[in-house]
């Protein structure tokens, strides 16, 4: 003789599987709002670098054209670089820049530090620039 389960032995099983599902869904969309907040983080620290990058990339192309007045461009605020100065100053969270020309190699260094980071960022670009 097969016994029959009764419904009274059955009651509540299907609500916690509803709650169980609810707490999956709920772990895998925690996830995914976890992931998305790091990558705009990461996403901004890309940008942050590919900035550092191009102000750099800027201020040697002016070196370039500027051979004659190579030496006065380690003087922040001197006439080739002032505007240079308040561009990484304006494009950059605490943006600063230094400049060092020995001979005919010069040394850019542009910091910042990202909002909410105690750690100040650097991008440094060596280039030697000579006249032939």
């Amino acid at each position: 003789m097969i016994q029959r389960r009764s419904r009274k032995s059955q009651a509540g099983v299907m609500l916690i599987e509803a709650l169980v599902a609810i707490l999956i869904f709920s772990v895998g969309v925690i996830a995914v709002m976890g992931m998305q907040a790091v990558s705009i983080e990461q996403v901004s620290a890309a940008k942050y670098r590919t900035d550092a990058s191009y102000l750099a990339n800027q201020i040697t192309g002016q070196m370039w054209t500027d051979m004659t007045h190579l030496g006065t461009y380690a003087v922040a605020g001197s006439a080739g670089r002032a505007a240079w100065d308040a561009t990484v100053a304006s494009t950059l969270p605490s943006g600063t820049a230094t400049i060092t020309v020995v001979g005919s190699l010069v040394t850019v260094t542009v910091n910042w530090q990202a909002p909410n980071e105690s750690v100040v960022r650097k991008y440094v670009s060596v280039v030697n620039i000579n006249a032939s």
